[in-house]
């Protein structure tokens, strides 16, 4: 049963083989270019007005890149899910090929179990691989950026992304099973698929433990690091904060801007200081406005997680997926053997 699910699944596995052979030789050349890159901001590192410019331009020089990487890694499970995962017994159903095996002394449970794994470890490998080799090109980038806990950069290293492989391809194999028609199955896997990795990262990721609680003086020179103000819906909000006593700590939630005794910020008053705020000449990525918000006494409070929980939100998120593939595979077992005619 193994060399018969191998023999069917001989072309992709080859395509799989040849495309990681590609991605592999240009992420080694962006690791190493990466690398070159990042010993010359270290020369440069010398005063912390230095790194503060050599860290922006080693950041703007890659960040876009490692980002198209990533997101480009997200999409390598659900297409797996749906390419391999979905026409595995939707196809067999459809065209009827699956009642000469079931004809045969080999078991439906093991018809199903054998193929399963046969495709889902071979998209593990294959998904691991892949994020392994972004994970080492991109490593000197997330030192000095320190953004491991980004949505898009926390799925596509290291372990989650196996996980998520796991999963897609469990739900393209019950997806096939139960709509019993290769296209829609394809179509509906890779729709849930990327619904999932859009979802859990912004609303099961950041729930898995437990945050710590902090409040943030809005200085001008705070506000002038944040990455953002304003929302679409109008109000008080800035976005983008780090901590300053955590580095490369995740900041789950950030509220809108406080008043010394707790109160929003009005937004008549943040409009003002962001439209027309008295001209002082200053500086910085947001200048007046900075200094008209930084004189009014705001802070804000914000839920993090400290850097340290970076591996154990690993585990728990690969994990999580794994036993949602583990209940999508008990479920296909249970209707192959009891529902499937």
């Amino acid at each position: 049963m193994i060399w018969l699910s191998w023999r069917q699944f001989r072309v992709q596995a080859l395509a799989a083989v040849l495309t990681l052979a590609l991605a592999t030789s240009y992420l080694g050349y962006l690791g190493l270019d990466i690398r070159d890159a990042h010993d010359a901001y270290r020369e440069q590192c010398r005063t912390e007005a230095d790194c503060a410019e050599a860290a922006a331009r080693f950041r703007g020089a890659y960040e876009n890149t490692l980002l198209f990487l990533a997101g480009g890694l997200a999409l390598v499970p659900a297409v797996l899910g749906a390419f391999w995962g979905a026409p595995l017994i939707a196809r067999e159903l459809e065209a009827g090929t699956h009642r000469l095996v079931w004809n045969q002394s080999v078991t439906r449970v093991r018809w199903l179990l054998t193929k399963l794994l046969v495709v889902g470890l071979s998209a593990m490998a294959v998904t691991g691989a892949a994020s392994a080799l972004l994970t080492w090109a991109a490593s000197p980038f997330d030192e000095v950026a320190r953004s491991r806990f980004s949505a898009l950069e926390f799925g596509a290293r290291n372990i989650a992304p196996l996980g998520h492989a796991a999963l897609a391809v469990a739900l393209g194999v019950v997806i096939g099973l139960v709509l019993r028609r290769t296209l829609p199955a394809m179509a509906l896997t890779l729709a849930v698929s990327l619904a999932l990795a859009l979802l859990v990262p912004n609303f099961v990721r950041p729930h898995l433990m437990s945050p710590e609680p902090a409040s943030l003086p809005m200085t001008a020179q705070a506000i002038n690091e944040a990455k953002s103000l304003g929302s679409i819906t109008g109000g008080a909000a800035v976005g983008g904060l780090r901590l300053p006593d955590e580095p490369g700590a995740w900041i789950s939630h950030t509220s809108p801007l406080r008043t010394a005794d707790g109160r929003a910020l009005d937004e008549a008053t943040f409009n003002k200081c962001l439209d027309d705020p008295p001209v002082t000449g200053a500086g910085g990525r947001f200048g007046d406005t900075a200094v008209c918000l930084g004189e009014l006494g705001l802070h804000v409070d914000v839920s993090y997680h400290p850097a340290e929980r970076y591996w154990p939100f690993q585990w728990l998120e690969t994990a999580l997926y794994l036993a949602a593939g583990a209940l999508l595979t008990a479920f296909g077992l249970w209707r192959v053997r009891r529902r499937l005619n």
